[in-house]
């Protein structure tokens, strides 16, 4: 099984461009907990707490979209690592002057998500250039989608070793420090700095012309809804079963299941149509969050929730497939950054949602919320089955790069079956 992810990462570059995204990104996926805990460390409430990280979190998915374009027109160095200093140096200001003045915290705050760097969908884009097979490619997707669970899973844990050797304000610069740094590592790496989009049509949609993306996106909207709303839901379950230690192994189990079934989807190749994997992968989310509202006892409930987070990841790395065989040309780590952006807004939705309907019926109606969410994200897939089915008009570019190894490409391969 790991044979597959052995051999992209000994390829020339894919283990750097790895790291470095993913440390890069550390500030972007621990956001949340690190502003949580310093506002708090300042004497701030939860809620001014949860507004500054729902403010980050709004101008991040307005940004990775603008940005992604900007780096398919400009290029990746141009773009990325003006963007990490920004967003880090607007996070630096914040660290040294808290909440007060509020206007500032807040203006801070705002423009250090709206500048976070679009780190992952340029790796994305990346990928065909290091790889170049069409079934490594897929392979590096499904693994992108596993170190994104260890991501969320090491970058709480990074935080919290940071405030327990220095301070909370300590733990938001380290972290600012290695998003520069990580992001520093990619653009200056030969693929990043080679690398240049296809030659785009001028259109102020973008990637959003393409009517199977948008399709896909509507569907993962639904998906982010569903895992939003598990976090919510989980919590008076665990007030009920055990308090924070249960809530802790259900969020873990959710992260497992994923990691596992990411692990096992990129093990292997596939044939048929992604479009139509995609649909039974969707179809088999939806289905292990039917079980959610039963709550067993805690032992029960996590293995249930470990077992609905387990075609998660195989859904995410499918739609990279997808994404890459539907974005119209030169609009690619726009593309990828939109898809990013609505997987946030639905999860943002889902949380938003779960809230009042908990309130309003606890626990059992609040999981009911993924069951309903992963239903219509799959009804979307199963609706516009013939839009999605077809690759967006000029998507389909054949750049060979047999005779120059460095040479980075537009990923884009034949729009057969393979995939």
């Amino acid at each position: 099984m790991a044979a597959g992810y052995l051999e992209i990462l000994k390829a020339r570059h894919a283990a750097r461009l790895l790291t470095g995204t993913l440390v890069g990104r550390l500030p972007n996926a621990t956001a949340a907990i690190a502003l949580m805990l310093f506002v708090r460390a300042e004497g701030g409430t939860y809620a001014l707490a949860g507004a500054l990280a729902a403010v980050y979190g709004i101008a991040n998915a307005a940004g990775q979209p603008v940005l992604g374009r900007l780096v398919d027109m400009y290029g990746q160095p141009r773009v990325q690592l003006p963007a990490a200093v920004l967003s880090a140096l607007a996070m630096t200001v914040f660290a040294f002057s808290g909440t007060d003045p509020l206007p500032l915290a807040y203006a801070a705050v705002a423009v250090a998500g709206l500048f976070t760097p679009p780190l992952e969908g340029g790796l994305r884009a990346l990928w065909p250039s290091v790889l170049r097979r069409e079934d490594q490619v897929h392979t590096a997707y499904a693994m992108d989608a596993i170190a994104q669970e260890v991501m969320f899973t090491v970058g709480p844990l990074l935080v919290t070793l940071c405030v327990s050797l220095w301070s909370e304000r300590a733990a938001l610069l380290i972290l600012q420090l290695l998003g520069v740094l990580g992001a520093l590592s990619v653009v200056v790496s030969p693929p990043s700095r080679a690398w240049r989009s296809a030659p785009r049509e001028a259109h102020w949609l973008g990637a959003l012309r393409s009517p199977g993306l948008l399709v896909l996106l509507a569907s993962f909207l639904f998906v982010g809804v569903a895992l939003g709303s598990i976090t919510v839901a989980s919590v008076p379950y665990a007030d009920s079963h055990g308090g924070g230690l249960v809530y802790g192994w259900l969020m873990a189990a959710l992260g497992l299941g994923a990691l596992v079934g990411g692990t096992v989807y990129g093990a292997r190749q596939w044939s048929g149509a992604p479009e139509r994997r995609l649909r039974a992968l969707v179809g088999l989310l939806a289905v292990f969050y039917l079980p959610l509202p039963l709550m067993p006892g805690a032992v029960a409930m996590v293995l249930l929730t470990a077992l609905s987070g387990v075609f998660l990841a195989p859904c995410i790395a499918c739609a990279f497939v997808i994404v890459d065989r539907h974005a119209p040309k030169g609009t690619v780590t726009e593309a990828f950054s939109w898809l990013v952006t609505t997987f946030t807004v639905g999860t943002s939705a889902g949380a938003a949602v779960a809230g009042p309907v908990v309130e309003a019926g606890g626990a059992l109606w609040g999981f009911a919320v993924p069951a309903v969410a992963g239903a219509v994200s799959l009804l979307v897939l199963l609706g516009t089955g013939r839009v999605l089915a077809a690759p967006a008009a000029g998507a389909v570019v054949a750049a060979s790069s047999e005779n120059d190894p460095n040479r980075a490409v537009e990923p884009r391969f034949s729009s057969g079956d393979r995939a």
